[in-house]
């Protein structure tokens, strides 16, 4: 039985979304999606939505600088199961505008609208060439808009 529902009722508003199917390889021994399953699709996510605030890995490379996760924290609420397609929403929290950023994520099964995980990821800003911390360079700022209440 399909249960019909208008929209997920997303954490925050305007999520960038991105659509998964759950693949037979993520399955584990529970039949369920793997909890490492559910960073990748974080990253994924991530990754999309940098991409489509023009911020790509040519502008990263052209920077010398990108982020690198220091902490992810992950709520698990309900089974991801094989064929399931899932939303994988995320947005940028906090952008301190100097060294670190968080996103937030929330993943909700498309045919429900139940929200299986909820997590977030603290990122800090590196140079590509050496790895260490290094300030966000202007577009960074720009690109990775937060809620002014959430910025430090």
């Amino acid at each position: 039985m399909t249960i019909e529902w208008d929209s997920p009722s997303w954490d925050h508003p305007e999520p960038f979304i991105s659509r998964i199917t759950v693949a037979d390889d993520v399955i584990d021994r529970m039949g369920h999606a793997n909890n490492t399953a559910y960073v990748q699709w974080f990253e994924v996510a991530a990754w999309a939505h940098t991409e489509a605030l023009g911020l790509g890995w040519e502008v990263y490379q052209r920077l010398n600088r990108g982020f690198v996760a220091r902490e992810t924290r992950i709520q698990y609420l309900r089974p991801a199961l094989a064929g399931e397609t899932l939303l994988v929403a995320t947005w940028i929290a906090r952008n301190d505008q100097r060294l670190s950023m968080t996103r937030h994520y929330q993943i909700v099964r498309e045919q429900d609208g139940e929200t299986l995980v909820r997590g977030d990821t603290d990122w800090v800003c590196v140079a590509l060439d050496s790895g260490k911390p290094k300030r966000m360079p202007e577009e960074f700022v720009r690109g990775y808009p937060a809620p002014d209440a959430q910025n430090d």
